[in-house]
């Protein structure tokens, strides 16, 4: 059974940092890349980063650029979001997705980014 989890979302004031962790397990984790989304609500999906677990590549959206970092720890199968300067138009639910569309690299074009599986989620509050 293909499982995604994630857990360390939260309640922060502006300014401040959270570590999302995504445990992945049921599928091989070096042939899919791994996708951050989050969703506010009344919000469309927005793609926040990609990691290639084969080779680290990673990508980010715009608006996260310099702020928040991905990474992977592949004997772990688990991949972390580290968001930084957390501001409030960052509070959303942000689920972990695994896609092997590109042979385990990243989409390099995040308007395209899909997934097979996806994680149940975690909230991210950001107070002013």
């Amino acid at each position: 059974e293909v499982q995604l989890v994630e857990s360390g979302g939260g309640l922060v004031q502006a300014g401040g940092s959270l570590r999302l962790s995504c445990v992945a397990s049921g599928f091989s984790f070096d042939d899919y890349a791994i996708y951050w989304f989050r969703q506010a609500p009344g919000k469309e999906r927005e793609g926040v980063s990609c990691i290639s677990t084969s080779d680290g590549t990673t990508f980010y959206v715009d608006s996260v650029k310099g702020r928040f970092t991905t990474s992977s720890d592949n004997a772990k199968s688990t991949v972390y979001l580290e968001l930084n300067s957390l501001q409030p138009e960052d509070t959303a639910a942000y689920y972990c997705a695994a896609d092997p569309s590109w042979g385990g690299s990243c989409n390099p074009s995040p308007t395209d980014w899909a997934y097979d599986y996806r994680g149940q989620g975690v909230q991210v509050t950001v107070s002013s």
